[in-house]
């Protein structure tokens, strides 16, 4: 990121409305830019990616834009796509 965008994003986090909402996205983020990378790792694109899984590469982006929300079968494919596993993990909250 940016230092422009840095220092935009750390200006809106002392809204606490701001923040709260940020805050409630994050998972999803997560989600996003794990598949990212791990897609970036595997030295794939999305077009490959597409033809491992059988998954339409137009899924795919839309996956990696955060304009639409994956099934636990489908991040299963795209692990599996991948030569990988998938982990889900909960995790106790902050305090």
């Amino acid at each position: 990121m940016s230092n422009k965008f840095n220092d935009f994003l750390k200006e809106q986090l002392q809204d606490e409305e701001f923040r709260r909402e940020y805050e409630a996205l994050q998972p999803e983020h997560a989600v996003i830019q794990a598949m990212i990378d791990a897609r970036k790792r595997t030295g794939l694109t999305q077009k490959e990616l597409s033809e491992r899984t059988g998954i339409a590469q137009g899924d795919i982006s839309k996956l990696e834009r955060g304009n639409a929300n994956p099934s636990l079968r489908t991040l299963k494919r795209l692990a599996a796509g991948m030569g990988m596993q998938l982990k889900i993990e909960f995790v106790p909250e902050a305090i």
